[in-house]
């Protein structure tokens, strides 16, 4: 699905965005293009377009919904999008394969987030031990494999003690369940979580709160759309805070918003809403998530060849935007 204010403006550069238009959103000004990674159940980059956050900074930004946020990153390989969003393990994974920077993080990694992810199983299986042998969901580019490595651990099991079903996206899963294809699936967020629930001869065996799992999510761009665009970058930050703050003190409008873009329900966006808020900066926390998953990536030969973590991080035009938020120090 798509959401996208599209303005028709010349003098596009190869980056596939006008030449920076100083002084904002002046009158008359070019608007710069970004083209935005989203997915069907995050509302932050749909509020900040639908209240004119982006706009008021200059910005003519465009949603492209993916299924994953995961599909979203790989989607800067061929200049679909110009920024994404991800958890750690696709965001890492970007900055693995060559000039591509954390432009800032938006989660937050709390218990209560790490409870939002659940794992249902078959009614056979009562405990994680009983998983030895079965058939096990990840969605391919995510930090999910990561997440059952360190799950099975604390069930006295490793991750080649189970089959590992690769798909696309949650909906994948679901059917592969009911149909008796899959034996367990992690799974987030409210309108998910409740389709699950009426699954017959399936319940919820714990959530990720009970593993040492914690999870964070970044903001990454190419270098080269950074360096051609840093007041763009700037004010897309401060809109998206401006929309996050919002999106929390409105959360009847934006559910009433989901619903009219993406048919999500709205007692499902408002259970989702408190639970996951979007916090535009980047903390110590946030950068000792990625290295922690960075070290998982390389020792077991997912990213290839190891990188500075810190060369990629590019925090200079949030601690400009909002210097407040960065409470990370090298």
């Amino acid at each position: 699905m798509l959401l996208s204010i599209t303005f028709i403006i010349s003098g596009c550069s190869s980056n596939g965005t006008v030449s920076e238009a100083k002084g904002g959103s002046a009158s008359g000004a070019a608007k710069v293009k970004i083209r935005i990674a989203d997915t069907s159940t995050n509302p932050t980059f749909r509020v900040a377009i639908a209240k004119g956050f982006f706009e008021s900074q200059g910005i003519d930004a465009e949603s492209i919904t993916f299924g994953s946020p995961a599909e979203g990153v790989n989607a800067l390989f061929i200049k679909q999008v110009d920024i994404a969003y991800g958890a750690d393990f696709p965001v890492l994974n970007a900055l693995a394969k060559g000039d591509y920077s954390i432009i800032a993080s938006a989660g937050q990694t709390t218990d209560e987030a790490a409870a939002a992810w659940k794992l249902y199983a078959k009614d056979e299986i009562q405990t994680g031990a009983d998983l030895k042998g079965k058939s096990v969901s990840f969605i391919r580019g995510t930090f999910i494999p990561y997440l059952w490595d360190e799950y099975l651990k604390d069930q006295g099991l490793a991750l080649g003690d189970v089959k590992q079903i690769g798909q696309g996206a949650f909906d994948e899963s679901y059917i592969a369940l009911k149909q008796g294809e899959l034996d367990a699936t992690w799974v987030i967020g409210s309108a998910l979580t409740d389709k699950f629930d009426t699954l017959e001869g399936v319940h919820q065996l714990t959530d990720m709160s009970q593993t040492p799992v914690r999870l964070g999510m970044g903001l990454v761009a190419s270098n080269e759309f950074i360096e051609a665009n840093p007041e763009t970058i700037k004010g897309f930050l401060v809109a998206l805070d401006e929309a996050s703050t919002y999106a929390q003190a409105h959360p009847d409008e934006v559910a009433d918003l989901m619903y009219k873009e993406t048919k999500q329900p709205k007692e499902a966006t408002l259970k989702d809403l408190p639970i996951n808020p979007w916090v535009v900066g980047f903390t110590q926390e946030a950068y000792e998530s990625l290295a922690g998953q960075k070290q998982y990536m390389v020792d077991n030969g997912i990213i290839e060849q190891d990188f500075d973590l810190k060369g990629k991080l590019n925090l200079e035009l949030l601690k400009q935007a909002l210097p407040d938020k960065v409470t990370y120090t090298e």
